[in-house]
């Protein structure tokens, strides 16, 4: 704590930053001037940021980066939740002491964001934390959660409905087994053969993924599929289309596919969010921590989670 102090004293704070695109390697903790919360804006001390794929993808190389609108130096990381500490002119429904969770693309590993009060996407958005729920929980909802919850927008499961799930133990699978479930339908993930008891915890009926998907998914659901959510590759699109899934029942994450609808976190309804938030408060969603490290420890923890085998959320401790 002291080290915080110091940095509150001298006006400088740490953050992840790079200087070239690239792998974990190029990632480093920075002193940085400590950043001010204008009109309009909040400023929030960060205690724990959450870890996806799209934060690496992202920044390891120039193109794609600029796609997302970034140029160097950039920070690294997107979910946060922390604690309002400053508040800017004109904003009102936050106050200081707040919890507070959201995104803040490409700069949530540090110890200080400002966020925009009125900002509505997953780049710039903060949303009051339920008592009831953890920092480190909170930092893992932004991204996936959008996600999974565009994804079963998009395929509307119900009661009656088996959802094959592709790639069902990862971070944004997690989200979208439970909220599937939570929905009344029946789901059949996809994994490997250690991810298999991870998959049951989570409500899903595992079914390991390569060749023969779709007469393991017979032997399973008999009675047939009627949606699928890919959040892998195409492995599940294909699947679920031999098995007679209509494309308006199916939906992508990481692919693009002609004639299936691609899920796009951005395009969440609103409440969404708060919603799941709510969810994860009354216990009707877990949301597993696979592994948190403190910050020192950035270039381990992007390691770990770029690997793609982790079960559940990596977590970044500030």
């Amino acid at each position: 704590m002291q080290q915080q102090s110091d940095h509150q004293l001298t006006g400088t704070s740490r953050a992840v930053q790079l200087d070239s695109f690239g792998g974990p390697e190029v990632l480093d903790i920075r002193e940085v001037p400590a950043p001010q919360a204008g009109p309009g804006q909040v400023r929030v001390r960060v205690t724990a940021a959450g870890l996806n794929p799209m934060d690496w993808i992202m920044t390891a190389d120039a193109d794609t980066a600029a796609r997302f609108g970034l140029s160097l130096p950039a920070g690294f990381g997107t979910d946060y939740a922390g604690v309002v500490d400053q508040v800017g002119d004109g904003v009102t429904g936050f106050a200081p002491g707040d919890r507070v969770f959201g995104g803040a693309l490409s700069r949530a590993v540090a110890d200080f964001v400002v966020i925009d009060a009125a900002g509505e996407t997953a780049a710039n958005e903060a949303h009051h934390t339920p008592d009831g729920v953890d920092d480190r929980t909170a930092a893992t909802l932004t991204i996936a959660g959008r996600t999974a919850s565009t994804a079963l927008a998009v395929v509307d499961p119900g009661p009656d409905d088996t959802v094959l799930i592709g790639g069902a133990a990862g971070g944004v699978g997690v989200f979208a087994v439970q909220l599937a479930r939570i929905a009344g339908a029946r789901v059949i993930g996809t994994g490997s053969a250690t991810s298999a008891d991870f998959l049951r915890d989570l409500g899903a009926e595992p079914v390991a993924y390569g060749d023969g998907l779709a007469d393991r998914v017979r032997a399973l659901a008999p009675g047939g599929v009627t949606a699928a959510i890919d959040l892998h590759g195409t492995e599940t699109v294909h699947t679920a289309r031999e098995l007679g899934v209509p494309d308006g029942r199916i939906c992508t994450v990481a692919a693009q596919v002609d004639g299936v609808s691609a899920a796009n976190g951005a395009n969440a309804a609103v409440g969404a969010l708060e919603e799941i938030a709510r969810l994860v408060a009354a216990g009707r969603l877990q949301v597993p921590i696979a592994a948190s490290f403190p910050v020192k420890q950035i270039r381990r923890a992007v390691e770990l989670q770029a690997g793609r085998h982790v079960h559940g959320k990596v977590v970044i401790d500030l």
